[in-house]
């Protein structure tokens, strides 16, 4: 914020003449003047310091061959010394930056002034062509001061070099005629100021623009940084020779934290996707099959759009994770199932409750074999229609989690003891593997649904035989997150319908309802977690992703 000298000792009444002849002058001061401003004051004081020793050594090897100080040669190397200590002088204010910027110019220029002035006259006058020397000094002083006061330097010039010519009159019979060239040179300081001036506000002008051009284009780059960041998507910028040179997070989640290195390249984070844009790049019509990344064991859709015009062209890759988009179609199935299936269930359990009631009071009764037989199928049905009913209610209705800190050793190990009582399978069929004792986050009572399905799907498909069943419970590579795999010894899903494994409905088994996988999987994401299918030859193996406490 600029405040003009008045506003600031204002009170003091000693001060008032020379502050009013300042604030005519328009000597305004920043708060903080710019580097930039004293790295131009010292530059042109360097000059001045170079003038004033050509001149003196000039007059001292050259005197006599020369118009420089013909007329009073000792008055001119005074003026010379003079000069060029002052110079020294101004170089150690501007170092201490005191007095203020514009006072330091004000008193650089009018020495400028006051010294070429002398110097002219102890050289003869106007003639002696040395006033030239003050449009250098009248533009140079324009420059610095960025045109502030321009025309009050050319001003103060003028005046003195039309006295100098009155006091050269003034001590000779006859007038000599220098002052048409004098005025000349005069008309000429004001030029020079006034362009100047033109040229200095015309370069400020532009600096503005271009540092306000710089801050938007600052904000711009700010703005697409978060973007980006914040995308679903992983993106990855890729340079014509291949290294990594910028990633979001989500790219980092998929292929892993080795792209924050400097200089990483992308065959070294991902060999499959740097072949693939190998490929691309001949053939960019090509489609691809997705990619499997096996950070987060999701299949991820790659896109690639080139930029720049250097060749071979810097790249864009998108990564899409493919579940995503998989889960939003399911649920616009779901919504429109939902609302089905809901109604019919309903009208189901009722009728279905009166047959299974119906039957348990004729198995109280005698009846024969035959009999007996089929109306347990009667219950059984019943019980298992009952079952599907209430698992396609609990589709739209997913419960509140509570999530609270859970010990794996702990619970791995109360949840084997009990699903071997309850569903007597024997505990040696069972081994668990603890590699890090950090708590995770779960609800209990959902964490028992999830394990309960997946487990029994495990022993359904092992060998069950000793150790068929594994639980192995680890760090995860992604930063707060624990993992806990489900591997079982059997033959493992088809690679034809692991795909579909997590789909509503879907099953491989004649009586089952296809829902157990896909609650479960939403069990999983309302506690902040994620159930997923790793393939691995032999045998099957599901994993938990779990928040760590």
């Amino acid at each position: 914020m600029k405040t003009s000298v008045v506003d600031s000792v204002s009170d003091l009444p000693v001060e008032k003449s020379r502050i009013g002849i300042l604030e005519r002058l328009h000597l305004t001061e920043n708060t903080v003047t710019p580097e930039s401003y004293w790295r131009s004051l010292t530059y042109f004081n360097i000059y001045r310091g170079l003038v004033a020793a050509v001149f003196f050594f000039t007059v001292v090897f050259f005197y006599g061959r020369t118009a420089f100080g013909s007329v009073v040669p000792q008055l001119f190397l005074l003026t010379c010394a003079a000069y060029f200590f002052s110079s020294l002088l101004f170089a150690w204010m501007i170092h201490k930056r005191i007095p203020t910027f514009p006072i330091q110019l004000q008193l650089q220029v009018l020495s400028d002034i006051v010294c070429l002035v002398i110097l002219m006259y102890a050289s003869g006058g106007i003639k002696s062509g040395l006033g030239l020397m003050l449009l250098i000094s009248m533009t140079a002083a324009g420059l610095v001061s960025r045109g502030r006061i321009a025309l009050f330097h050319a001003a103060a010039a003028t005046i003195c070099v039309l006295f100098v010519e009155f006091y050269r009159d003034l001590g000779s019979e006859a007038m000599s005629g220098d002052y048409v060239q004098s005025g000349m040179l005069s008309s000429g300081f004001f030029v020079t100021a006034w362009l100047a001036h033109t040229l200095a506000k015309y370069s400020q002008e532009s600096a503005q623009l271009a540092a306000r051009r710089g801050k938007d284009l600052l904000n711009m780059a700010q703005v697409n940084q978060l973007v980006i960041q914040d995308l679903s998507d992983g993106v990855l910028v890729i340079d014509g020779e291949g290294k990594v040179r910028s990633a979001n997070t989500q790219a980092e989640n998929y292929l892993g934290s080795v792209l924050t290195r400097p200089g990483a390249k992308l065959r070294d984070v991902s060999l499959d996707l740097a072949m693939r844009l190998e490929r691309w790049r001949s053939h960019p019509e090509e489609k691809f099959a997705p990619l499997h990344a096996a950070v987060q064991n999701v299949s991820l859709e790659t896109r690639f759009v080139s930029i720049g015009v250097s060749e071979p062209k810097p790249t864009v890759i998108f990564l899409r994770d493919l579940s995503r988009q998989q889960s939003a179609a399911q649920q616009i199935k779901l919504a429109a199932l939902g609302r089905l299936t809901a109604s019919i269930a309903h009208e189901i359990r009722n009728p279905l409750s009166s047959i299974n009631h119906a039957a348990e009071l004729l198995q109280e009764g005698e009846h024969a074999p035959t009999d007996a037989r089929l109306l347990q199928i009667i219950r059984d049905n019943s019980l298992r229609l009952d079952r599907m009913v209430q698992e396609v209610l609990n589709l739209n209705r997913r419960e509140h989690a509570s999530p609270v800190s859970i010990s794996p050793k702990t619970y791995l190990f109360d949840f084997i003891e009990d699903f071997s009582q309850v569903e007597h399978i024997p505990k040696t069929a069972f081994s668990l593997e603890i590699e890090t004792d950090h708590a995770f986050l779960f609800d209990r009572t959902h964490l028992n649904q999830v394990l309960w399905n997946l487990t029994r799907n495990a022993w359904r498909h092992c060998q069950q035989q000793d150790n068929s069943i594994r639980f192995c419970f680890s760090n995860v590579p992604m930063e707060n997150m624990l993992q806990l795999d489900i591997i079982d010894d059997g033959p493992g899903v088809d690679p034809q319908l692991q795909d579909q494994l997590f789909e509503p409905f879907f099953t491989t088994e004649s009586q089952g309802t296809g829902l157990g996988l896909y609650i479960a999987r939403e069990v999983c994401e309302a506690n902040g977690g994620r159930l997923e299918y790793v393939s691995v030859a032999p045998g099957g193996q599901f994993r938990i992703l779990l928040r760590e406490a």
